[in-house]
């Protein structure tokens, strides 16, 4: 999955976001979602989630 869809990410859930500062760079960075930001059902860049390490970030991998 690609976490274009809202439906597709719960709290606790094992992701890979991109963080602002990497999307030139395409980094990504795994942790666990602590809350889902995004309100809208769907992103095409993927939804805005902040991990349990504070970072926020749009989900690109769900594991």
């Amino acid at each position: 999955m690609d976490g274009t869809q809202r439906k597709d990410i719960k709290s606790g859930q094992s992701v890979a976001i991109i963080l602002k500062q990497d999307q030139q760079s395409g980094l990504l960075t795994d942790g666990i979602v602590r809350d889902i930001l995004t309100k809208s059902p769907s992103h095409p860049h993927g939804i805005k989630v902040r991990l349990m390490s504070g970072e926020v970030g749009r989900v690109k991998e769900i594991y």
